[in-house]
């Protein structure tokens, strides 16, 4: 008997898509951090640093921020009913985190957090989501618009398959992007049609620049059907005003656009002229309903002050789509049956907190209020101590998790980047890692203004603000010796 020794599957023969997308948070750097990891752990004082600080990622627990305590005591009583009868439960949990979490077991298939629930989740727990977003937002909010998602992403990967029928199908998405987007798109086999933020601007999003980008791709023969907005931005850091709000929700009626509006930094603003207010709202507040304009709303626990993104809970609000393409989302969504129990819990904890006369709120807000301003300040300190260094400017952190400053780099650098088959970010990444062990993002993975790094030698890296106020001091010394002397290395060779 013979066999085909031929591979069943090689790197020329797995779907094309694949090949085409990058999602650099988690490329080159964060493999080059991982095998420094490895040869520090065989070969311990081998590097001039202790450990790698991850600021590749917004992974917030990672990087030391506590969880709050009101979340963990309700999710280790789902998970442990049995706690529940026990005497000593009283001594150990609050009883604000008691009552919550025998509300929620009493919803749950078979009183089980490890069985399926609802494709769309628990009954109870989008209602919990729903009352939290009218209070937000002033405005009512239906449990049956509401999907609970593993994290913000899965929602945004359902909303791509939903709205991409063929390579002809654009969606608008803004650059520097955060590049799910561009994933997302290229594998459901749409077109990314971009458009760029200004940063001379504050990173702000500029109407005139959105038409002449959907106008270019319609002409070009695109099907243009919906717009990103990302706020607080990614990797950006910017806060949108309800003006510049209020334009993109004109702008979308007006054009037929559906807007997928990622609000998953609501919770992460740190500047007093700045507040977070969410499309619907703003949509609503102008007299618009979900007759006149079509929006899809993410949200997740995985940033603010949850931190909880190992356990993928979030959701989406989908307004303005008829019932029977809501019945065709749910239909794909059942696709992967439910999304897991203690994500819907959290994300139903992170939108109905403990209210003002629960026994616990005073301290759910202290952990609350402890974590922004940690992280306001946090966000300060990096963006000034960026632009301190030579050649580098940041603008200041609105909002987000990130600082993405940017960087005039000698031409010697550049040549030599281009010498090892790097970009120039990159290449700077590359070697800030390998001096200090700091690991960050080139801003290329953003997919930055075509053309502009190029014209004018400056690019761009992101840098999460997640670490520790401490830690974030040993770093800085680190890097500013880094970049003095990478600055004056490849400024003698130019």
């Amino acid at each position: 008997m013979s066999y085909n020794k031929t591979a069943s599957i090689t790197a020329e023969t797995i779907n094309p898509k694949v090949k085409i997308f990058d999602y650099e948070p988690c490329g080159e750097i964060a493999r080059h951090a991982e095998r420094l990891e490895q040869e520090m752990e065989k070969s311990p004082g081998s590097r001039p640093f202790p450990e790698i600080t991850y600021c590749n990622l917004g992974n917030p627990q990672a990087l030391g921020q506590r969880p709050i305590t009101f979340f963990r005591e309700v999710l280790s009583l789902c998970d442990n009913p049995a706690l529940l009868r026990r005497d000593e439960t009283r001594m150990l949990f609050s009883p604000c985190a008691i009552n919550r979490a025998r509300k929620i077991i009493e919803s749950m298939p078979g009183r089980n957090s490890g069985a399926y629930t609802n494709s769309q989740g628990i009954r109870s727990l989008r209602e919990a989501v729903a009352s939290g977003i009218a209070a937000r937002d002033g405005f009512p909010s239906r449990p049956e618009d509401i999907f609970l998602t593993d994290g913000a992403s899965s929602a945004i990967n359902l909303s791509m398959q939903i709205l991409i029928r063929s390579q002809e199908d654009g969606v608008l998405c803004p650059l520097p992007e955060y590049p799910l987007y561009s994933a997302s798109i290229i594998l459901h086999g749409g077109t990314m049609v971009p458009y760029n933020l200004s940063e001379d601007g504050d990173w702000g999003l500029e109407i005139f620049e959105v038409k002449r980008c959907l106008e270019e791709a319609r002409i070009a023969g695109l099907t243009v059907r919906a717009m990103v907005i990302i706020n607080p931005g990614n990797p950006t850091g910017q806060v949108l005003s309800v003006t510049n709000q209020e334009e993109i929700v004109e702008f979308c009626r007006k054009e037929g656009l559906v807007m997928l509006a990622d609000e998953v930094y609501q919770d992460n603003v740190y500047v007093e002229d700045r507040k977070f207010h969410s499309f619907k709202k703003v949509a609503r507040s102008l007299g618009y309903d979900e007759n006149d304009i079509s929006i899809v709303s993410f949200h997740s626990v995985s940033m603010g002050f949850s931190g909880e993104c190992g356990r993928r809970g979030g959701y989406m609000e989908i307004c303005g789509f008829g019932d029977d393409v809501m019945d065709e989302i749910r239909k794909v969504a059942s696709v992967t049956l439910c999304p897991n129990i203690g994500g819907q819990i959290l994300t139903s904890l992170a939108m109905d907190p403990p209210k003002l006369g629960d026994g616990c709120f005073e301290n759910f807000m202290a952990e609350k209020e402890d974590i922004r301003l940690s992280l306001a300040k946090r966000a300060k300190t990096l963006a000034s101590a960026f632009s301190s260094l030579e050649g580098m400017t940041c603008n200041r952190v609105e909002g987000a998790i990130y600082a993405f400053p940017r960087i005039h780099l000698p031409a010697a650098a550049i040549k030599a980047a281009k010498a090892e088959g790097m970009s120039p970010d990159l290449f700077y990444a590359c070697r800030l890692l390998d001096a200090t062990g700091i690991a960050v993002v080139p801003g290329s993975g953003f997919h930055q203004v075509s053309g502009r790094n190029k014209a004018t030698g400056t690019w761009h890296i992101r840098c999460t603000i997640l670490p520790g106020e401490d830690k974030i001091k040993v770093m800085i010394p680190r890097l500013k010796e880094f970049h003095e002397s990478f600055m004056n290395e490849f400024r003698d060779r130019s």
